[in-house]
């Protein structure tokens, strides 16, 4: 397995990366793709996938910290691209609105066009959006480019629409919320086999039926979203598991 979000830039996890290595080893995660929120942290998580040979990296910026988008950003971000395996967290974020939505979409836009530019695929986020992301994707996104639409929360309409744009669906622990969950229980069943992505989203979205609940959230509990995939879409969970790292090393160029 390989888990496709990893906020990797954590204390809980840089603090011993051997101990963090072997849990993933221990339960059968192969590597991790370490998700950029901006510029900052692009450079620190370039720096660490450069010894870890298991490790991959976005480079972009989130719509949270699209505040801090400015003319000299693109040049910047240009320099970490080619060894990179998306564009992004991009995206839009009207739930809080840490950035204002102006600026989210200049940011937005940028990226969008880097990764046409270089043919890298978009990383992206999206909440209480998604009309505005969609508009936005279908107006600048370039047909060849391809994308991830990271942990996804919606339901089956939302699902349909992003599947017409040609994007792969993550999928997280959020499927395991028994709060809040139930519309994206049923969306996953209707993910092509060959769209489907896995993720922790790690430390956030602990999945909820882990026994003793851990505080934080970690790679080496992404079998536990493989399990509940598999039960809903009634096949076993090695089934999920091989087509999900399929389709992970198909869209993110991995060896």
């Amino acid at each position: 397995m390989i888990d496709i979000g990893v906020n990797i830039n954590h204390s809980l996890y840089l603090d011993d990366l051997t101990l963090f290595q072997d849990e993933l080893k221990q339960n059968d995660v192969e590597g991790v793709i370490c998700i950029a929120s901006d510029l900052e942290e692009t450079a620190i998580i370039s720096d660490l996938c450069k010894n870890h040979s298991n490790f991959w990296f976005t480079a972009g910026c989130h719509p949270h910290q699209a505040k801090t988008w400015s003319e000299n950003s693109e040049i910047a971000l240009e320099q970490y691209i080619p060894h990179s395996v998306a564009i992004g967290e991009t995206g839009l974020d009207y739930n809080r609105n840490y950035s204002t939505p102006h600026q989210q979409r200049l940011a937005f836009e940028a990226q969008i066009n880097l990764a046409n530019k270089h043919n890298k695929p978009l990383y992206l986020h999206e909440r209480d959006a998604h009309d505005d992301l969609v508009g936005m994707l279908k107006e600048l996104k370039s047909e060849g480019t391809k994308g991830v639409l990271h942990c996804f929360t919606g339901g089956v309409d939302e699902l349909k629409v992003y599947l017409e744009l040609g994007l792969y669906i993550g999928v997280t622990g959020w499927l395991l919320d028994e709060r809040r969950g139930d519309e994206l229980k049923e969306a996953v069943r209707y993910i092509p086999d060959d769209r489907l992505l896995i993720e922790t989203d790690a430390p956030y979205l602990v999945p909820r039926n882990i026994r003793p609940r851990p505080k934080k959230n970690h790679p080496k509990y992404l079998p536990y979203i493989a399990q509940e995939l598999a039960r809903i879409r009634s096949v076993n969970v090695e089934t999920v598991v091989h087509q999900a790292r399929i389709n992970t090393k198909a869209l993110f160029c991995i060896d």
